[in-house]
């Protein structure tokens, strides 16, 4: 098909780098676009009017706590601004099915309640960015100015961070040189349908690993989780270990990655029992990495006080030395006035969906709290 599209392309004759072709609209042909102009294609916004600077609220992330904290701030009046740098739904949004949602009894997918947040949030008229990064944040007087790469500053009265968390890679080179071609981070809802057949395996214990391992169940021809704690039970809620159990999936305990390859696609996986040191080799034609997760935080200025492993602290852990105040700090609030953290992001957080969604809501009260109070109790 792709080369077909090439030879009746006159505009893709002798161009380096990918080719995007888009039937739906117009067979448009991008040439090696960014992500920001293929979005931009499909009518999503990028950019900013030169008008539309100032903000009451600035959410950084789109994903459960994020799209939480937009709608209740739009809906309550609050000029808001979501910046997101990838795509709506953060970790979330790649979970295959979320069974413990409270109201959905069959379960959701992460991708269905990231899209109907969108909606809702963009709905009560809060204005979104996607694709594009907040790379610097200063304080200006009594306002925040923001750094968006590609759009440039716009100020602020509060911040809400739901930046959440990326997963951890594996780090050998032999499997990171196959990332998308058999190896995948996270659980990739449009990777499971070509999993027919197929022998994958999930290494992770978490809640994510284990939605993922049952839906890949439904194609694959088996599924292999590899966990290094010595039981599932230890990260995973009870009601996905004994879906798993009964799903007849197989479980390896105390082992780890340690190596792998194939001949231009993932064909196996080195492991190493942890215990023995013993290494097994096991076939494998896909695998998906979900080993835990890192905030995203590195570009918060100094003032923003983060944990040894880069969370953000909120609230009773932050009074000390940094807090410049009279009134102690909201609950969600950070060591710097008017910057708030909700969802993964946030130091002492459960990471689950619903936590990240009711604290991206209760957030905005406090936010509000914040917008009503004087200046001596909003501004250092």
């Amino acid at each position: 098909m792709g080369q077909t599209v090439l030879a009746r392309s006159p505009a893709a004759r002798g161009q380096q780098g990918p080719l995007v072709w888009m039937p739906v609209l117009e067979g448009q042909l991008l040439v090696d676009p960014s992500d920001a102009e293929i979005a931009e294609e499909w009518g999503i916004g990028t950019d900013l009017d030169a008008d539309t600077r100032d903000f009451d609220v600035l959410v950084v992330g789109a994903g459960p706590a994020g799209l939480a904290s937009a709608v209740y701030a739009a809906s309550e009046g609050l000029r808001t601004l979501v910046v997101e740098r990838e795509a709506i739904g953060g970790q979330a949004g790649s979970s295959s099915l979320i069974r413990n949602y409270l109201g959905f009894s069959r379960g959701l997918s992460g991708a269905e309640l990231a899209q109907r947040g969108f909606q809702q949030a963009w709905v009560f008229g809060t204005h979104f960015v996607l694709t594009r990064e907040v790379t610097a944040l200063a304080r200006e007087g009594d306002r925040y100015a923001a750094t968006i790469d590609g759009v440039g500053t716009v100020t602020t009265q509060a911040v809400v961070l739901a930046t959440g968390v990326s997963y951890r890679r594996l780090g050998i080179p032999t499997l990171e040189a196959l990332t998308g071609a058999g190896v995948f981070y996270g659980a990739s809802v449009s990777e499971a349908q070509a999993m027919v057949g197929r022998r994958v395996v999930v290494v992770g214990g978490g809640n994510s690993a284990g939605q993922a391992a049952l839906h890949l169940q439904r194609y694959a021809d088996g599924v292999v989780i590899l966990i290094r704690s010595d039981s599932l039970a230890s990260g995973m809620s009870e009601y996905l270990v004994k879906e798993i159990a009964s799903a007849g999936i197989d479980v390896w305990t105390s082992c780890e990655v340690v190596g792998g390859g194939g001949d231009g696609r993932l064909e196996r996986l080195q492991v190493r029992q942890l215990s023995t040191g013993d290494e097994t080799e096991l076939a494998a034609d896909a695998v998906f990495v979900m080993i835990g997760a890192q905030p995203h935080t590195s570009w918060l200025p100094a003032e923003v006080r983060r944990d040894q492993r880069g969370f953000v602290e909120c609230g009773s852990v932050v009074p000390g030395e940094p807090w410049p105040l009279d009134r102690p700090p909201y609950p969600h609030e950070t060591s710097a006035p008017g910057v708030f953290a909700v969802g993964d992001v946030r130091s002492g957080s459960v990471k689950r969906v619903a936590s990240a969604v009711g604290e991206g809501s209760v957030v905005v009260s406090q936010v509000h709290q914040l917008l009503a109070a004087p200046p001596t109790e909003r501004v250092r």
